[in-house]
């Protein structure tokens, strides 16, 4: 393939300047002195192939996105992210974003090489009332999905990758983030929430940015705030159609409505089968006229103790360093569901042992503990 140099470069400096990198701080991550980086970035020299591959390692993307034009540049995405809402990521949590998406069109190539075809459900809404709008595309997904009126979303995760969503949960350095959503050229929707949040608050930010991909992914691009952030607003109609389509999927009318009257101790009692906050269910139950605010006051200030909350991807019959290991996996990106798809992929010999190894994140030499954790062992060589 004749390579474009000055498509390289540039896509080299775009990638670069996306993940907050200067000269020296890439020189020193790769190994390539700072003079040469600038140099190939001007497009005065070709790199070399090992230049490429290491640089495309560095920046987290497939190096065919760095030198083939047919292909979304590698920062596409992130250089509109970035211009809307720059101040809001720190080059730690600009780095996480871009791992994300590559483990989105990761996941996305894997589920199309096992052949795990995901339908896309056709969602409909009349009117002009955005909390109107949400509640509809909630009971029309949760029908599509098979749940009972009275049936609780126990996995939601599951629920929406079924229906081709990208779903990964990880740290970010700014708390005030809750999630994004953003429209991958190569990998289509993709969902990231901050590990940060409150495990049951994770699950309602989840619903929320799924609404974004089903409402709003013409914008392509939509970043979700904490209420304490100043950057929230609680008057934006899109922000609110997306609680509002979060809140009735995991809290349906049909429950609320059948609900007995409530205390302090059965509130709680009903967040936890809910899988919710008591700030979130009280909210539910106020804007469906079932209680008043001073209840709604009251309930929220319940609380579920942190021990007694489920994670549906929390791993079980782990030793506790097992199960600490295993979250901070999850806490980096790396989900059971996404794991499991590269085991599949290398158990069938789609993949091979070092592709294995790049997928996960991981050394050669620990993947036998890796595959410990995950309770498989790998069943070829290189």
């Amino acid at each position: 393939m004749a390579i474009n140099l000055n498509v390289l470069s540039a896509r080299l400096r775009k990638s670069r300047e996306a993940l907050a990198y200067d000269f020296d701080e890439a020189s020193r991550a790769s190994g390539i002195p700072a003079n040469r980086l600038i140099e190939i970035e001007d497009g005065n020299t070709k790199p070399s192939g090992d230049e490429i591959l290491i640089l495309a390692a560095l920046y987290d993307c497939d190096f065919l996105q760095l030198i083939d034009e047919r292909l979304p540049a590698p920062s596409e995405k992130t250089e509109i992210l970035y211009r809307r809402h720059g101040d809001s990521f720190s080059p730690k949590d600009r780095r996480a974003v871009q791992e994300f998406l590559y483990l989105c069109q990761a996941e996305a190539n894997l589920e199309e090489i096992l052949g795990r075809k995901k339908t896309r459900p056709q969602l409909s809404w009349s009117g002009t009332n955005y909390k109107t709008h949400g509640r509809q595309a909630a009971e029309q997904l949760r029908n599509i999905i098979g749940y009972r009126p009275n049936e609780v979303n126990r996995d939601i995760y599951a629920d929406f990758r079924a229906i081709g969503v990208h779903i990964f949960r990880r740290e970010l350095e700014n708390n005030e983030i809750s999630g994004l959503y953003i429209e991958d050229p190569i990998a289509g929707h993709c969902v990231l929430i901050n590990y940060n949040e409150d495990i049951y608050r994770q699950r309602f930010s989840t619903a929320h940015e799924v609404a974004h991909s089903i409402f709003d992914s013409s914008d392509g691009i939509m970043v979700t705030y904490e209420a304490r952030s100043s950057k929230f607003s609680p008057k934006d109609f899109i922000e609110i159609r997306a609680n509002s389509f979060a809140s009735h999927y995991l809290m349906p009318l049909t429950m609320l409505n059948s609900l007995p009257k409530l205390n302090e101790e059965s509130a709680a009692a009903w967040a936890q089968r809910f899988r919710v906050s008591t700030p979130a269910l009280a909210k539910a139950l106020k804007d469906a006229g079932i209680i008043d605010e001073k209840t709604a006051s009251r309930l929220r200030l319940v609380r579920i103790h942190q021990a007694e909350k489920i994670d549906p991807e929390a791993p079980e019959g782990l030793t506790e360093n097992q199960r600490e290991r295993r979250l901070g996996l999850l806490k980096r990106g790396l989900s059971g569901y996404y794991v499991e798809l590269c085991r599949q992929a290398h158990d069938k010999g789609i993949i091979s042992t070092h592709r294995l190894c790049e997928l996960l994140r991981i050394e050669p030499d620990d993947l036998a503990e890796f595959g410990k954790l995950f309770g498989w062992t790998i069943q070829h060589g290189l």
